[in-house]
């Protein structure tokens, strides 16, 4: 995991004009900061998650000095943090991160929320993701929209994705 995210990074340069992350899988907030955890990552307790986990931070900082004219990350990965009531922390999704200038991030639901699993291969929010994001001629920003209105919609309200932009383009 930890390769393959050196390596997308080393990928990204100037001349690109999108540079694009997808995750779908655990993620976790601790203290602020946000991690994207391995399927076989071992942790015993909370101190071990910035062991076991990639920081975000570090996968948007990659993004950045590439200077990808646009950068989008997607992050279907808000889970409950294990540890949590355990002597912990106690909070649960993702924390919120402000967009790098020219980065556009999206959340499978709110900061502090939890995303649902989903019942098929995909979570709701991948489902609706993948009838999107290929949708010819509409701005990236109509993508995520139409794809909150069919999580808020088939969740009731109870998730509601989310994205922090600082698109100029």
């Amino acid at each position: 995991f930890e390769r393959a995210i050196a390596d997308f990074g080393d990928r990204l340069g100037p001349g690109d004009s999108v540079g694009l992350f997808f995750y779908a899988g655990h993620g976790i907030q601790l203290r602020g900061r946000n991690y994207l955890i391995p399927v076989d990552a071992e942790m015993r307790s909370e101190d071990e998650i910035p062991l076991a986990g990639i920081d975000i931070g570090f996968i948007l900082g990659r993004m950045t000095a590439a200077k990808s004219r646009i950068n989008i990350v997607i992050l279907d990965a808000c889970r409950n943090n294990p540890f949590a009531g355990k002597g912990g922390t106690t909070a649960q999704g993702l924390a919120q991160m402000d967009a790098p200038v020219g980065t556009l991030l999206a959340y499978a639901t709110a900061p502090g929320k939890l995303a649902a699993d989903g019942s098929g291969a995909n979570s709701l929010y991948a489902t609706h993701l993948a009838r999107h994001l290929l949708s010819p001629g509409l701005p990236v920003e109509h993508v995520f929209k139409r794809v909150r209105e069919g999580v808020v919609r088939d969740t009731r309200e109870l998730q509601v994705p989310w994205e922090s932009s600082s698109l100029q383009g």
